[in-house]
């Protein structure tokens, strides 16, 4: 997997490419925690990302409640596959997609 990051002033936007999976769920919340601070609207672009798991959605969760207490987190560009994920886990009513 890898993760485009673009930082710009508060705002920050991470695109992972791939899958996010328990051996890539690391990388990127090691990429979420190192570019946190100071930034109040975080923006996740799944366009590149083909699969989530269990693991993803734990980080994903874990970045939510951070952004809860900082700001905002959306969740953008989410595919046909990752969308139903998010339906059969309930965190199409946690997480803001667009």
């Amino acid at each position: 997997m890898t993760i485009n990051t673009t930082k710009n002033g508060t705002e920050l936007c991470l695109a992972p490419e791939g899958r996010l999976d328990t051996v890539t769920a690391p990388e990127l919340e090691q990429a979420i925690n190192e570019n946190l601070e100071g930034v109040t609207e975080l923006t996740l672009d799944f366009a590149g990302l083909d699969y989530i798991s269990s693991a993803g959605l734990r980080v994903l969760l874990s970045a939510q409640k951070k952004m809860n207490a900082a700001g905002k987190m959306t969740v953008r560009n989410v595919n046909e596959t990752i969308s139903e994920i998010f339906e059969v886990t309930g965190f199409c009513d946690i997480l803001t997609i667009e």
